[in-house]
């Protein structure tokens, strides 16, 4: 095991383990930010060999062999289930790491991979990417600075509808691969992270519902929820509501965080990521992102000009090159750490546990 950390290069040599749609989000990323792609992992040697020629990496590899090839940062896409043993391997191998989320199928294990990351003197990070838009980032320092006053209350929804149908299939719905949670894990999580982001406060009770509205799929039992509706208990007094739901007919990611303060009400949906609509009683306007008019850190990660769109890849470009910063022993203002991951996990095990039990829970601290 490795005891003793040292800063990663400017270019970082990287290893991708799995090659799905994420890890190819993850690889256009890495490119994006000047990583040299060293080695790639996928479901089966073959699958290795398609991916590492699809995507222009520079080899396929087994698992054990991707461990072995002494890399600075390893990225973790593959299915949850395996991301906490796969984060401790990489760490024991002396790398540090991008986990997708969840962190773990359930906190002890995320716990573990922070202990042994910090044991080790390696940093990991996971991709809560939505903290990445400009306008994101403009909500927040508003909202640090007071333009909003004290928070009051938070409207917020996340709402797919890709498992609308009791025919739509795939591994998350199995909770032996993706974990006890799905709909709250998978989407809720981002739901949460970006809300105590841009508040800078933390939930610390909530009474949870969720409903499995298709109980089989594809001819097998499903166990994972499809809808969550929470409502949940701020540190500093203020509550909020939040509806999660992979069966909305129509909405393709459509997170949606409203909060309301004592002077000021701020609304950013992220599939019109370009815009925050800005509230007061005597004035209400929606703010266009532009960079001569952003907060400094909005503007840092503005990468195009006023009416060229962002989007998706581009936050998610900003975010592995802020995580290699990271690494390479640079500062950068609201990156999403291993600790973030363990926040989500018990956020998500206090709404299986509220909604199971009915009652109020309280959040359990890091």
């Amino acid at each position: 095991m490795v005891n003793v950390a040292q800063a990663v290069p400017q270019v970082p040599r990287i290893g991708l383990l799995g090659g799905g749609f994420m890890g190819r989000v993850h690889s256009r990323a890495a490119r994006s930010a000047g990583a040299v792609l060293d080695s790639v992992s996928a479901s089966s040697p073959t699958r290795s060999a398609e991916v590492a020629d699809e995507l222009g990496i520079g080899r396929p590899a087994s698992g054990t062999e991707l461990f072995e090839r002494s890399l600075d940062v390893i990225h973790i896409c593959t299915p949850n289930d395996v991301h906490a043993a796969q984060s401790l391997q990489a760490l024991d191998a002396g790398a540090n790491i991008i986990c997708e989320k969840p962190l773990a199928t359930n906190s002890s294990d995320a716990r573990a991979v922070l202990a042994r990351a910090e044991e080790a003197g390696l940093l990991g990070t996971v991709p809560f990417v939505y903290r990445y838009h400009p306008m994101v980032r403009e909500a927040r320092a508003r909202f640090r600075e007071g333009r909003a006053g004290t928070l009051l209350t938070v409207d917020a929804g996340y709402l797919q509808d890709w498992l609308l149908g009791s025919g739509d299939e795939n591994w998350r719905v199995d909770s032996e691969r993706g974990g006890p949670s799905r709909a709250f894990a998978d989407i809720g999580s981002h739901l949460v992270d970006l809300i105590e982001f841009i508040v800078g406060d933390r939930i610390s009770s909530l009474v949870a519902t969720r409903r499995t509205v298709h109980p089989r799929r594809g001819g097998s039992a499903v166990t994972t929820e499809d809808t969550v509706a929470v409502t949940v208990e701020f540190s500093g007094g203020a509550i909020g509501s939040l509806l999660v739901s992979q069966l909305a007919p129509g909405r393709k990611n459509g997170l949606t965080v409203e909060i309301a303060g004592t002077e000021a009400s701020m609304r950013f949906e992220q599939e019109r990521p370009e815009q925050l609509w800005f509230g007061q009683r005597a004035d209400s306007r929606l703010l266009v992102r532009d960079p001569d008019s952003l907060s400094a850190d909005a503007a840092r990660l503005c990468k195009v000009p006023a009416g060229h769109p962002q989007g998706y890849q581009d936050a998610f470009n900003a975010f592995v090159a802020d995580s290699y910063a990271l690494f390479a022993g640079e500062q950068r203002e609201g990156v999403p750490v291993l600790a973030d991951g363990l926040r989500a996990l018990l956020i998500t095990e206090a709404v299986l546990k509220s909604a199971d039990h009915r009652s109020w829970v309280e959040v359990e601290s890091l």
